[in-house]
């Protein structure tokens, strides 16, 4: 993947900071252009399931990161510091929650986690067509 352009957020362990996402998400695709609907689909479920599953502590992070690829492809990445990758688990119909692994899945090419050296945490990848 050749980059085109970039962008990064930084967020506190917040679920209130799932709008923040969504608002940095929405003025950076306005830049370059593009729609914000799934991308912020997307951002939303993968940075809620850091803050309410990933982190470890209150006071860590939890940055997303855009990329857009010289093939048009958007990379959303979210990094945290926890080693554990996420899983998809079966969702009982009338259950409230457990979906957005799931919403990730079908609205994405590929999606998949790579850890940090050291042990430091893990990222979280989803790759949307163009």
């Amino acid at each position: 993947m050749i980059e085109t352009a970039h962008g990064e957020i930084v967020i506190k362990r917040r679920l209130e900071s799932v709008a923040e996402v969504r608002r940095f998400v929405r003025l950076t695709l306005g830049r370059w252009e593009i729609d914000d609907f799934v991308p912020c689909l997307v951002a939303s479920e993968l940075v809620t399931n850091a803050i309410q599953h990933a982190t470890t502590c209150a006071d860590d992070d939890v940055t997303m990161r855009l990329s857009l690829a010289d093939d048009g492809s958007l990379w959303l990445e979210v990094q945290d510091t926890s080693c554990i990758g996420p899983c998809m688990r079966p969702v009982e119909l009338t259950s409230e929650s457990g979906r957005g692994l799931f919403v990730v899945e079908q609205f994405t090419r590929c999606w998949g986690t790579r850890p940090l050296a050291g042990g430091a945490g893990k990222v979280v990848f989803a790759v949307l067509e163009p």
